[in-house]
């Protein structure tokens, strides 16, 4: 396939993931893959930031570039290391390297490499990773191959940041959902304790409350055994409110 109709599929691929579910490793393989076919680059990999704040290898062309990047995550230091804190571009001849890598340079050149470019993964100033391209000559990118990575690089991260949006959304909504659940059911137990305790529904919210919290438990734990007969009403704490001191 000519380049330019790899290059137009590959961001259609891409960009379908933005309207789809799809599997975050699948499509950050993909574009690691597709920048060896369509940039002429020896290898490529791809590193995202978890949510300790640590880099993590999530794609590479190759098993050795793999190995590379796992060298790199090891060692500290690295192309992928310094796009991802500065959200800059990065782009060396690693026969100049050695004195800002002393570790890493030795493995990639051992590897064959002469030359790296690593590009932010990053999006209106939120940078979650970067994309690193490695020749096997110590030849410059051309500008126009730069572009095209970079603007890979872009939409795979519009991807992903859209996926992290809807799962965060996600997990809101069930959130929501249960604590609404959970009102309820404190609701209807304030009910039985005030009925049973001739206690007022405030005074029957509070003995739930300072119950729950005097012995490390939920409420809503405390509450569903109200509802259910598991819990002895007569072993609730005092129903006056908690007064600062």
């Amino acid at each position: 396939m000519p380049r330019e109709a790899l290059l137009t599929r590959t961001f259609v691929e891409l960009a379908d993931s933005l309207v789809a579910d799809f599997d975050v490793v699948d499509l950050l393989t993909l574009l690691t893959s597709r920048c060896v076919e369509v940039l002429g680059v020896a290898s490529a990999g791809l590193m995202l930031v978890g949510i300790d704040g640590n880099l993590r290898v999530m794609a590479s062309s190759s098993e050795g570039m793999r190995v590379l990047e796992l060298f790199e995550l090891q060692a500290h230091q690295g192309p992928c290391f310094d796009c991802y804190q500065t959200g800059q571009a990065v782009s060396v001849d690693l026969s100049t390297a050695r004195r800002r890598w002393p570790r890493f340079t030795p493995e990639a050149e051992a590897a064959g490499f002469r030359s790296v470019h690593a590009l932010p993964m990053r999006l209106r100033g939120n940078v979650i990773g970067a994309l690193n391209l490695f020749h096997q000559d110590p030849a410059e990118m051309a500008e126009m191959d730069v572009e095209a990575a970079q603007a890979l690089a872009d939409v795979a991260t519009i991807a992903i940041l859209q996926h992290r949006a809807a799962i965060e959304a996600q997990v809101l909504n069930e959130q929501l959902h249960l604590a609404l659940n959970g009102r309820i059911v404190i609701e209807q137990a304030k009910g039985i304790v005030a009925e049973r305790r001739h206690l007022n529904m405030e005074e029957a919210f509070y003995a739930l409350r300072n119950h729950a919290r005097n012995h490390r438990l939920m409420l809503v734990d405390v509450a569903n055994g109200v509802i259910d007969g598991s819990f002895d009403l007569r072993e609730l704490d005092s129903p006056a409110p908690e007064r600062a001191s």
